[in-house]
């Protein structure tokens, strides 16, 4: 639950592992963590959405709630805002499961349980997609026949929308401007990873693409790849199940260092001279720093680089080195300030009188629940 007005969760809690024999959910209360372990007997979601209605109703809060907010990957180009959920819509977002295989049917399910636990609630459906509908089109368009996007729709959607629509909002301001007025390179960092140049409020680029697969190097996926690999692997006899599962489950850091997806875990192995964890941290910063340098074409001016996600709210280490990696532009980190630039810690980074890089921990929960309650009062 997230207050409309403050931002602040007055209760948290995480839905994880589903269809496996972990599967759980967790919640916060005021500081103090709850776990309760799924069990195999049927629809996890369900049993998810079950668990939490018991416990607002133990919290006697259940009364409170006037909407239900649901996050989707993908809304192709046929969601471009936030809509109210139907039979219908829930039918269209199952629909373009081809462009999510892996998302979309789970929100559907989601939001089903949803709509059995709370009938009488208005239900929305934001879209990670949505704020990137404002590319232009020399942006979104892959130099390929134009049959392929007007048959399969294949151009660049983008993801993380809400994230970088939330903090570009916050980072205007810290610059005092209006969002309609500022420019920004947004850097969300964390196992999933994308940059988004912001023109006066817009999203104008961004580096994930048709799916969530393209861009910066991630936690196990690949980013950006020569396509002709893709034919390459397919000619040695793999399976495009195999190609798949490599390309989003085994790449990344978790395929460079042959250890882990954590970069936590990365940052500790390299220090303890790794030498692949090593090689793994630098292809993620340097990579990370390539995207926002090309971005600054997509821009007149630019009032900040801003940092969030988990790895780029909470590393020090990946903020100093990409600012290193941008110094011919004139960004000089300054130390005291990124060190406590963590753990939930917002505020500008670079030295005085230098160009402005920030953190600003996003809140994509805080954008559902606005966006969903603009539409209920509307």
């Amino acid at each position: 639950m997230i207050d409309t007005v403050t931002g602040e969760a007055t209760l948290s809690g995480l839905g994880e592992c589903f269809n496996l024999p972990e599967a759980n959910v967790s919640w916060k209360i005021n500081g103090e963590k709850h776990e309760y372990k799924l069990d195999d007997s049927g629809n996890h979601h369900q049993q998810a959405v079950d668990r939490i209605v018991a416990l607002l109703e133990e919290l006697g809060i259940k009364q409170d709630i006037v909407a239900v907010g649901h996050r989707v990957v993908h809304g192709g180009e046929k969601f471009t805002k936030t809509v109210k959920i139907d039979e219908q819509i829930m039918q269209e977002i199952e629909d373009l499961k081809d462009l999510a295989p892996l998302h979309n049917p789970a929100h559907v399910i989601g939001m089903r349980a949803a709509v059995k636990a709370f009938p009488t609630l208005a239900q929305y459906a934001v879209f990670d997609t949505a704020f990137h509908q404002s590319m232009p089109e020399k942006a979104y368009t892959y130099a390929i026949s134009k049959e392929l996007y007007k048959e399969y729709g294949i151009r660049r959607y983008g993801f993380h929308g809400t994230s970088h629509y939330y903090v570009s909002r916050e980072a205007a301001k810290m610059v005092n401007k209006e969002a309609e007025e500022s420019s920004f390179i947004t850097v969300h960092l964390g196992n999933g990873a994308s940059v988004c140049a912001v023109k006066n409020g817009k999203s104008v680029d961004t580096s994930m693409g048709f799916t969530p697969l393209a861009g910066l190097m991630m936690g196990t996926r690949c980013g950006d790849l020569d396509p002709s690999i893709l034919e390459f692997l397919l000619k040695k006899g793999w399976t495009e199940e195999r190609l798949h599962k490599e390309l989003v489950g085994n790449s990344g850091f978790l395929g460079v260092s042959g250890l882990t997806s954590d970069c936590r875990g990365i940052i500790e192995a390299m220090e303890n001279g790794n030498e692949a964890a090593k090689l793994a941290f630098d292809m993620f910063n340097y990579r990370v720093a390539k995207y926002i340098a090309s971005y600054m074409v997509s821009l007149d001016e630019l009032d900040g680089i801003v940092f969030t996600g988990g790895i780029g709210e909470n590393s020090m280490q990946v903020r100093s080195e990409v600012l290193k990696s941008l110094k011919i532009f004139g960004y000089r980190e300054d130390e005291a300030a990124n060190a406590d630039a963590r753990f939930g810690n917002k505020g500008v980074i670079t030295q005085p009188n230098t160009p402005v890089a920030m953190v600003i921990p996003t809140n994509e929960e805080w954008v559902i629940a606005k966006e969903s309650m603009a539409l209920l009062h509307a």
